[in-house]
């Protein structure tokens, strides 16, 4: 990989969203994975989430997220220092995660349109520079599913941190990538952060959570 994955732009400092949530719980079933919540993620925050694998960690950040409803208690959304439809959220939001899935049956070039229809990217951002930033600029007409896991963990990462949002949710970000993988992601948070919201769930592994200036422990809240 080259020196710098990312194209010369124009840097904006875009504010962050805060995220309050109060006596927040979530339970599938009978079984209770958090409850209790009380926290307020600060606009321009960096912080780690952090538990073993099973703790809650990716649940809570769907909830932040918007994408899953508490089973009790609120959340709020604030950007710019106006509070945030529930269902406009998603707008306002990019995540990367093992478990959401890609258009496998398309092609990298479409996936990255697809992808910037729903949600435009950084100012400065082409189609073409994403494909690029990834070191995936060969592959455009391929289809995804012929991608590697590292490939498509880089297609993840990619897409949400160069996404244009204030509140960037990344859920064990170093998954399925090597040691050059993960200095490639290194770089490309640090270049992509400003003043956005970051939130970082993680089983306490530093090459995850370099970039946080705080942490929250998912057990305290069981």
């Amino acid at each position: 990989m080259r020196d710098s994955a990312m194209p010369d732009r124009d840097v904006r400092q875009p504010a962050g969203m805060q995220i309050t949530l109060v006596q927040v719980a979530k339970q599938f079933s009978r079984e209770k994975v958090f409850f209790g919540v009380d926290h307020v993620f600060e606009a321009g925050s960096r912080t780690a989430i952090l538990g073993p694998n099973g703790s809650g960690k990716s649940t809570l950040l769907q909830v932040v997220a918007g994408a899953l409803i508490p089973t009790k208690g609120t959340i709020e959304h604030t950007f710019s220092g106006k509070p945030i439809d529930q269902e406009e959220v998603y707008r306002h939001v990019s995540i990367a995660a093992p478990y959401l899935g890609l258009y496998e049956d398309l092609s990298l070039g479409q996936v990255i349109a697809t992808h910037a229809r729903f949600k435009p990217f950084r100012q400065g951002i082409s189609l073409d520079d994403v494909a690029r930033t990834a070191y995936l600029e060969p592959h455009l007409e391929k289809p995804v599913l012929n991608f590697s896991s590292g490939m498509k963990q880089r297609l993840k990462l990619v897409l949400a941190i160069l996404s244009d949002t204030p509140l960037l949710l990344l859920d064990e970000p170093a998954t399925n990538l090597d040691a050059e993988g993960i200095a490639w992601f290194r770089e490309l948070l640090l270049q992509n952060l400003d003043g956005r919201t970051l939130l970082v769930a993680s089983n306490r592994q530093a090459e995850e959570t370099f970039a946080c200036t705080a942490s929250v422990e998912i057990g305290k809240w069981k």
